[in-house]
């Protein structure tokens, strides 16, 4: 028991350590970044310095900012109104979507 214990434990550790390990649909959330590609490019790689790069970004950040925008406790003129609609799963699908890229 102690060590079936013991390696689950570690299983557990080793996925919260890997960010391609997303919760949400990368498909879905690739569908869903059609409109992010204008500012963020269409593999996450923005064109201009003025808006962050997405690709490789750890999931549970681009879940939280996201979430900040969306709530209201992160404000900016352009991502504010762009994630009030989006809902948890559409948010987990983008995550998994741009954690995915390189």
């Amino acid at each position: 028991m102690k060590k079936l214990l013991t390696a689950g434990l570690m299983g557990i550790a080793l996925a919260g350590m890997n960010g391609a390990m997303a919760a949400g649909d990368a498909a879905a959330g690739k569908a869903k970044a059609a409109v992010c590609a204008g500012c963020h490019g269409a593999n996450g790689i923005s064109a201009n310095p003025l808006w962050p790069n997405l690709a490789g970004q750890k999931d549970a950040y681009l879940v939280k900012q996201l979430k900040a925008f969306r709530d209201g406790s992160r404000k900016d003129p352009m991502m504010t109104p762009m994630a009030k609609p989006l809902s948890d799963a559409d948010i987990e699908n983008l995550a998994a979507f741009y954690s995915s890229l390189k």
